[in-house]
């Protein structure tokens, strides 16, 4: 796919096509390692509207799980030392908005990046734990980034949620196997006359949608809560 990689991530005006190249590949990885889909959307997205993504994350299918999900395209904000990887590096820096969270300049270019992005119903996705957790976590704190982007563009939080992929594509190189992905998008959180000042309690307002229905869900607390040995053993 090098040839067509080379092409579409040349210029922005290619992004929309590049995404549709990067939905098939998205697929392809999912069905072709043995996963299924099942997605239960309690609102759906106007393709004419942009969104601010945001879902737990604790599996590095995750991100393929959200780019299968939508048609739209969606620009994911990440973190620098992707970049670092040979050959996905070159791309990754060419179509994702780079952030080095450590330094202040990095996060601000993060807001004219993505006022650039923003048109035409493209969207942003933020995994906002802005790490993937230790197994014995639920759900990491979440950083403000996300939630100050949305309510400066003024665009809806779209709550993802995502059971199954610590279970069934750990970071535990011990565990795993072919199954169900089940993944849920919760009702919009909408920032309309919303405020900077309100950006904490929008994280907060997300932060317990996501982590409510984790807790709620009997495989994923069930694997939450293994203990050391059992991760380390089984």
């Amino acid at each position: 796919m090098l040839p067509f990689l080379l092409v579409l991530t040349s210029d922005e005006k290619y992004y929309p096509a590049f995404w549709k190249m990067v939905r098939v590949w998205a697929f392809f990885l999912i069905y072709g390692m043995g996963f299924r889909l099942n997605i239960e959307r309690e609102q759906e997205i106007n393709c004419n509207e942009s969104y601010m993504f945001c879902s737990n994350h604790a599996s590095f299918i995750d991100p393929w799980v959200l780019i299968a999900m939508s048609k739209n395209p969606i620009v994911f904000v990440g973190k620098k030392e992707l970049a670092k990887f040979p050959i996905f590096g070159f791309f990754y820096k060419k179509v994702v908005i780079v952030v080095d969270r450590s330094d202040l300049e990095s996060r601000k270019k993060v807001y004219e990046e993505a006022n650039k992005r923003l048109k035409n119903g493209t969207s942003i996705a933020i995994f906002p734990e802005g790490l993937v957790p230790t197994e014995d976590v639920v759900l990491a704190p979440f950083k403000n980034g996300a939630f100050s982007l949305a309510i400066e563009h003024q665009i809806p939080i779209v709550p993802q949620v995502y059971y199954d992929g610590k279970r069934l594509f750990s970071w535990d190189f011990f565990k795993g196997s072919p199954g169900v992905l089940r993944v849920k998008q919760c009702k919009f959180i909408e920032t309309k006359n919303l405020i900077t000042q309100d950006k904490n309690k929008l994280r907060e307002q997300t932060y317990n949608i996501i982590y409510n229905e984790l807790i709620n869900d009997e495989l994923y607390m069930k694997d939450t809560n293994r203990s050391i040995h059992e991760r380390k053993f089984k």
